[in-house]
């Protein structure tokens, strides 16, 4: 793609947007940034853009941005929002930046998606494939955005991608060395005209455009997964909790084995893992599968394994008081990935849900939590609706705040309870994403 004196409307001022321009610009293009919000909302990237002396607006798209040879869509940015709709109208070819930065990277990708687990799939991937000794960047919707590195990244070197169903909706060509998918289940339906399929259809297109010497890798245990696979060309590895797999990751006697035509070429005890839980076995394996694809060196695997910590606000540990342990799981912005976090405690808990409800069905931990959650502290938008659901299972207390809700909690709990914030909603009712929840809460609870 020869970008050199093209002019690029790039639709959305946040990080994968910024990305996108600043590459442009360094192509030799000339991006134009447009953005439905205030300025005064988006004030760190106005100062970025005008850091980086490039024209924007605010407030809403103007005429301006049809002005273009090419736009360019963040991942925020819906693919039927009226300004992408417009630009096709107009014959203006759309892509996102996903796409955009796939055409300047020279280094193999693998690419991973699904609806939890990407963030610590994608961190465990970059970290393991550096420890085997193979210069690997870690970007896309998570740290960088693809644009900020791609043009870094040599031959030899590999990228482990986050990527979001979002970003996939408007590619062309992008075409990873490894495509993951983890898991599939319902998720941003209110992007998707609330049709589970057309999200499904979204997270297949990852493997769209691979071919024969390219890989996929799935999890053998998704009934979604397995019902509607079909069409890939690639080749494709398996791993699964609960079956052998002839060319993948099974779990054996507490044991993850990778096969390669039903031949074991690795083993590694899943105690050895600093990271927890069921679902994080599974992300490992995903990862073993995609370094024994690549030939990795086994002793190197394990150490890369053995070294990894986790991510920020995935079940982090934040502090232990008096006995008592608080978890910052704030990424845990879906039902799923509460399930996940349940069920990766034997402590009772004091669990904190809430905030901007994406059509949640609380019925999947209704269970979990009996079993375990002496109470629920409620918050955000969605807190009535919470403490409706669960106030005939457990105790709820609707609190205005996470400062309160750390007041409290550390009055309430006992040597042996955890006060796990998990709150299953998104985050943009009271905080800009969710890392900076995560990080309320941690100052909440280094405060006490």
């Amino acid at each position: 793609m020869n970008v050199s004196g093209k002019r690029i409307s790039v639709i959305g001022a946040v990080r994968s947007g910024i990305g996108a321009a600043k590459l442009i610009k360094k192509l030799g293009g000339v991006p134009f940034v447009s953005d439905s919000a205030s300025e005064s909302k988006i004030k760190s990237s106005v100062s970025l853009l005008k850091e980086n002396k490039i024209e924007y607006e605010t407030g809403g798209h103007s005429d301006k941005v049809y002005k273009c040879d090419l736009m360019i869509a963040s991942p925020g940015v819906p693919s039927d929002a009226p300004v992408l709709k417009e630009a096709k109208e107009r014959n203006i070819k759309v892509i996102s930046e996903l796409e955009f930065a796939s055409r300047f990277c020279k280094g193999k990708i693998v690419a991973i998606t699904g609806t939890n687990g990407k963030t610590t799939t994608t961190s465990l991937c970059g970290h393991l494939f550096n420890v085997c000794g193979h210069k690997t960047y870690t970007a896309g919707n998570i740290g960088l955005a693809f644009s900020e590195i791609a043009t870094d990244v040599k031959e030899d070197e590999f990228v482990a991608l986050e990527v979001s169903s979002f970003q996939l909706d408007l590619i062309n060509e992008f075409k990873p060395d490894v495509a993951m998918i983890l898991n599939i289940t319902p998720d941003h339906l209110n992007r998707y005209e609330n049709k589970f399929e057309n999200y499904i259809g979204s997270k297949f297109r990852i493997f769209k455009n691979q071919d024969e010497n390219d890989y996929l890798i799935l999890n053998k245990d998704d009934q979604t997964i397995n019902k509607n696979i079909t069409g890939y060309k690639s080749k494709s590895f398996y791993f699964s909790l609960n079956e052998d797999i002839s060319n993948g990751c099974s779990l054996s006697n507490d044991q993850v084995i990778f096969n390669r035509d039903y031949k074991p070429e690795f083993s590694f005890a899943i105690n050895e893992m600093q990271i927890k839980g069921e679902h994080n076995i599974a992300n490992a394996m995903a990862v073993i599968t995609a370094a024994k694809v690549f030939d990795f060196d086994n002793g190197k695997i394990k150490e890369g394994l053995r070294t990894f910590k986790g991510v920020e606000h995935r079940l982090e540990l934040v502090r232990e008081i008096n006995g008592v342990k608080y978890v910052n799981d704030s990424k845990a912005t879906n039902v799923d990935s509460v399930w996940y976090a349940l069920k990766s405690f034997d402590e009772p808990l004091f669990l904190i849900l809430g905030g901007q409800d994406k059509g949640n069905d609380y019925d999947k931990i209704k269970n979990l939590v009996e079993e375990k959650v002496k109470k629920i502290y409620a918050i955000g938008s969605s807190a009535e609706k919470v403490f409706n659901f669960f106030h005939n299972i457990v105790k709820v207390e609707l609190k205005v705040s996470l400062e309160e809700v750390i007041s409290s909690a550390s009055k309430e709990a006992r040597s042996g309870d955890v006060v796990l914030l998990s709150p299953a909603c998104a985050s943009f009712d009271m905080f800009d994403n969710y890392e900076h929840r995560g990080k309320v809460f941690k100052e909440a609870v280094n405060n006490l």
